[in-house]
């Protein structure tokens, strides 16, 4: 049996056709920046987060580099941020003209803790901290970190690209946050057919300030307050989310029951299934295991004579890819985010696996042997 890592063409009944019907009309009408479907799906995307303010953009990176400017980053302001996160994460603070400094993560977490923010801030001194919820998990210290960030007057951003219909005690996580972001890239949760993107706020002005930032700076038609740039949502991408929309929760079943049969059932001793705090309730976006770094490739060419996909989310410290070399203003390394780098393994968790298909996984993962 071959199971991809990854399988975005597993519709719902109906759902193609849906779509295609709609992109009709769309072609029809000429709405294809902007028009009404763009704020049908900000309404959407707000009621089913409980957010206060959704604003849709072109993608994930320009979410956080929106949720930077608008809350008050500015030009070599210092920005705190875990070594343990996408790219993208990184790149945004250096877009903006502010000045990144990472944090080790914890290694059974997976994330920051409360103590390693405690530290950051008071070694650095930041403005600003985006606090990154990896794998479709929360940070379990989520709460107490927005307290603390609060009280010591850090800016705090939410880097939620993988965390839509993820809750923590029981709450929505992007609701509970003062400004947020997601990435709807195709792999995602919820993900469009293309490149897309939202920030969450609970703040007025910010959410005012990011609506002009994300369309040139524009306070009129040609008035320009702010220096901003292109990032609409395009209307064929809010109506196919739009439509996706309407099956999250249906994807979110599915993607968890794969995550929670791979850490009931999967009992290979040369590895560790991880799994989110308890105060935490996935949306299944990754499995995740972990080996030690000096076992993961021969059991990577493993899965690959039995065409099982896999991935290694994510493989690189940020601290340590060749890019941060120019930009990166200082750390706290304690080699976490390293070994986690070189031992994480990823089995496929896509939305409407089958049960043979994750059957013959644990199966073959645990007849493994070294």
């Amino acid at each position: 049996m071959k199971v991809p890592f990854i399988d975005i063409l597993r519709y719902e009944n109906g759902f193609y056709e849906t779509v295609c019907a709609k992109a009709s009309e769309l072609l029809k009408n000429g709405h294809f920046v902007g028009g009404p479907v763009v704020g049908q799906f900000e309404t959407a995307l707000k009621d089913y987060t409980k957010a206060s303010f959704a604003l849709g953009c072109g993608n994930g990176t320009d979410a956080i580099q929106l949720a930077l400017r608008a809350a008050g980053v500015e030009k070599n302001d210092i920005v705190i941020l875990p070594d343990m996160t996408f790219w993208a994460t990184f790149e945004s603070v250096v877009n903006v003209g502010a000045v990144p400094y990472v944090i080790d993560v914890s290694k059974e977490t997976l994330h920051l803790t409360l103590a390693s923010v405690k530290e950051g801030v008071e070694k650095f001194k930041p403005k600003a901290l985006i606090l990154v919820h990896l794998y479709g998990w929360a940070c379990p210290e989520t709460l107490e970190i927005r307290k603390y960030c609060k009280e010591q007057n850090v800016i705090l951003i939410e880097d939620g690209a993988q965390a839509i219909g993820t809750k923590i005690k029981g709450e929505s996580l992007l609701a509970g946050a003062m400004v947020s972001t997601t990435s709807f890239y195709p792999a995602k949760v919820l993900g469009a057919s293309g490149d897309a993107g939202a920030v969450f706020t609970m703040d007025q002005k910010i959410a005012d300030t990011t609506r002009i930032l994300l369309n040139h700076g524009r306070t009129g038609h040609y008035d320009h307050g702010l220096i901003g740039w292109n990032s609409r949502l395009g209307a064929y991408e809010a109506m196919f989310m739009l439509e996706s929309l309407k099956h999250l929760d249906a994807k979110l079943v599915s993607r968890r029951h794969a995550c929670e049969e791979y850490r009931k059932k999967i009992k290979n001793p040369l590895m560790r299934m991880v799994g989110p705090h308890s105060d935490v309730w996935e949306n299944g976006y990754l499995s995740v295991a972990l080996m030690t770094p000096e076992s993961r490739p021969a059991f990577i060419e493993y899965l690959k004579k039995h065409e099982i996909g896999y991935g290694t989310v994510y493989p690189g410290a940020m601290s340590m890819q060749p890019g941060a070399t120019a930009h990166l203003g200082g750390k706290i390394s304690h080699g976490h985010a390293d070994w986690i780098a070189k031992s994480v393994i990823n089995f496929p968790a896509f939305a409407y696996i089958k049960q043979d298909e994750i059957d013959f996984i644990i199966n073959t993962v645990n007849a493994y042997k070294a």
